[in-house]
């Protein structure tokens, strides 16, 4: 059997609805996952002990536990929990997507928690003191030094965890949502050609790959404008 480009276009608006979920679920935990794992860290690198302790045990959980567990806890457990299912929490977890954002949100900031710490930790303890002998109070330190100089530090590491994270979402489908591998999978059922449905996926996936990289270089020039190549 080989690829049929007649198939593939005719399918390709189920593919291409199947895309835009993928991407939608992808922005969504990244936007969401991003301020949660900066708190998590600043509770982490707390010197009051319980806050680090939270921090902690929130990254060995939720960066531990396969974003799959978790989505079916979450999909399927909490329904079976009376204060969720009784109450106006079912508002909110009744529908897939809501599940899919929390769950992953969860499993992606645990790793994006990690990432930040390294890059706090790795400021020049000097840079800090030079905002201390300016008059900066912690807070200002945090926010325009410290911070900044960690994104920089940790984009990259970011940037491989988003696009791991991008192609992670294939599973999705398995609580409903219908992404990008979904559609695919729902084409080969009816057509009974792998090939077509799944290749036309993977070159989808293979361009969202790539301009979301491209994204990331950018923002990386735009942070290191600042720097002349050797």
């Amino acid at each position: 059997m080989t690829f049929d480009i007649a198939l593939a276009l005719e399918n390709m608006p189920a593919l291409i609805d199947g895309a835009w979920t993928t991407l939608l679920v992808t922005f969504t935990v990244m936007a969401v996952g991003a301020p949660l794992a900066l708190l998590v860290t600043l509770a982490r690198l707390s010197s009051w002990r319980p806050l680090a302790l939270f921090g902690t045990a929130y990254v060995a959980v939720c960066r531990g536990a396969p974003s799959l567990i978790l989505l079916y806890l979450i999909y399927n457990g909490l329904a079976q929990l009376e204060i969720v299912r009784d109450g106006w929490l079912w508002l909110l977890f009744q529908h897939a997507f809501f599940c899919v954002v929390v769950a992953f949100a969860l499993n992606h900031s645990g790793y994006i928690t990690e990432i930040l710490t390294g890059g706090l930790t790795a400021v020049p303890r000097g840079l800090v003191e030079a905002g201390a002998a300016l008059g900066l109070s912690p807070r200002q330190i945090l926010w325009k030094i410290r911070l900044p100089i960690a994104v920089r530090y940790g984009l990259k590491a970011y940037q491989n965890e988003a696009l791991l994270f991008m192609k992670s979402t294939a599973a999705v489908s398995a609580v409903t949502l219908t992404d990008l591998t979904a559609a695919a999978n729902e084409i080969f059922y009816l057509t009974y050609d792998p090939f077509t449905p799944l290749l036309t996926a993977g070159a989808i996936y293979w361009i969202i790959n790539n301009v979301m990289r491209l994204g990331f270089d950018l923002i990386e020039r735009r942070l290191n404008r600042h720097l002349v190549p050797a």
